[in-house]
């Protein structure tokens, strides 16, 4: 594939992964994004985000999981930069005894059966070793002591200082015009600034803009809204591992999940639910009383230490979802030329050490032993991540 020139437009996790392993591969690589970079907007942006391997019994993305936590160890040792904490994930269910057929149960016997060291929490265990948990509240979990978090907008950072500095161009502050076209053939990418960017493949990496930018992707992807909140506890170091790792408490029903206090102070807490559709490009990104109300209402339940701790920032995590919560990544069966991919479905980020292999094999058109799950559709498909909450 020397020679060959390919156009990314989305700087975030997909486009920068996607960028530097094509760039490997001897590709002329050039990177547009919207905003700055890191885009302040985008779902690969904010502070941290979970590093797992646990997926239900989907055995996919647990074996996606187990190959990039060794690539984020990987990365640490490389960046000579500890930017993925390997601090652990405890999930917890509200139940005496995990539900059999539920997220937590699923994940424990999927991950046992792979040889993951994982430790089981009963209410007892969960009092004695994670004291801030309300244990009269939480009954039975387990703990995966190789996953994590990363502080995924110094690693965005990251990304693309080593991309620049491997020859890939990159322009930030450059939104998104329109496709170049020849006939059905997508040629090239035009910036609002009219200025043109040709090149033999275009790749649309752009998250929850994608089917604002291709209307025709409506009926796989749309844009959604999920709330995020950082706290500042008083005394952060309560809120640190090991009595407080990577958090998801009965996520399947609730949609709660949260981090260790960071280097700052900050512990943040999401809602990883259905979440409001984003009708329009330009709809402001507030995070409405009623969810502040319901995250206030959780914290007095689940950890009573941090209900009263100041809130210092709330912001609305835009996903690009699919319908089942896989992604999408390849070829647009009637635009030759371009290359789509996208679906993170806020799962997305921990895949990054193994992203930009599995698009760059896509584009290329190379066996990926992973590619088919994430194919093209013309239509929508049933179900969803189990991890995700219907509320």
């Amino acid at each position: 594939m020397a020679g060959k020139s390919i156009v990314i437009v989305g700087a975030g996790m997909f486009g920068l992964t996607a960028a530097l392993e094509l760039r490997q591969r001897g590709w002329q690589v050039s990177v547009l994004d919207q905003g700055a970079v890191p885009n302040p907007d985008a779902a690969s942006n904010d502070i941290s985000k979970v590093v797992r391997m646990d997926y239900g019994d989907d055995e996919l993305y647990a074996e996606m999981g187990e190959h990039a936590i060794a690539g984020w160890l990987k990365w640490n040792v490389e960046w000579k930069q500890e930017l993925f904490h390997q601090d652990g994930f405890l999930l917890m269910t509200r139940d005496e005894t995990m539900p059999v057929d539920g997220f937590e149960a699923s994940s424990y016997r999927t991950l046992l059966h792979r040889g993951q060291p994982l430790r089981r929490i009963d209410r007892a265990a969960l009092a004695r070793e994670f004291p801030l948990w309300n244990a009269t509240a939480y009954g039975d979990g387990y703990f995966n002591a190789r996953a994590g978090w990363v502080e995924s907008g110094a690693v965005v950072t990251k990304l693309a200082e080593l991309a620049v500095a491997r020859g890939v161009t990159l322009q930030a502050n450059a939104p998104f015009a329109g496709f170049s076209e020849s006939g059905s053939t997508v040629r090239g990418v035009r910036a609002a600034s009219g200025e043109e960017f040709g090149a033999d493949r275009v790749l649309l990496a752009a998250g929850a803009w994608t089917n604002f930018l291709l209307p025709e992707m409506s009926d796989q992807l749309r844009a959604t809204g999920h709330c995020v909140f950082h706290f500042r506890p008083n005394e952060p170091q309560k809120f640190r591992a090991p009595h407080f790792p990577v958090w998801a408490a009965d996520i399947a029903r609730t949609g709660w999940y949260g981090f260790p206090a960071n280097s700052e102070g900050i512990v943040k807490i999401g809602h990883h639910g259905i979440g409001p559709p984003i009708l329009s490009a330009a709809q402001t990104r507030n995070v409405e009383a009623e969810m502040v109300a319901h995250c206030r209402a959780f914290l007095r339940d689940t950890f009573p230490a941090l209900a009263d701790a100041p809130m210092v920032a709330t912001r609305q995590c835009w996903y690009s979802d699919s319908s089942n919560g896989d992604f999408l990544i390849d070829h647009h069966p009637r635009r030759p030329g371009l290359v789509v991919t996208g679906g993170d479905s806020g799962h997305g980020f921990k895949f990054a050490p193994v992203l930009g292999r599995l698009i760059a094999d896509v584009v290329e058109r190379r066996e990926n032993p992973w590619a088919a799950r994430f194919r093209w559709k013309d239509h929508a498909l049933p179900g969803r991540e189990q991890s995700r909450a219907e509320v």
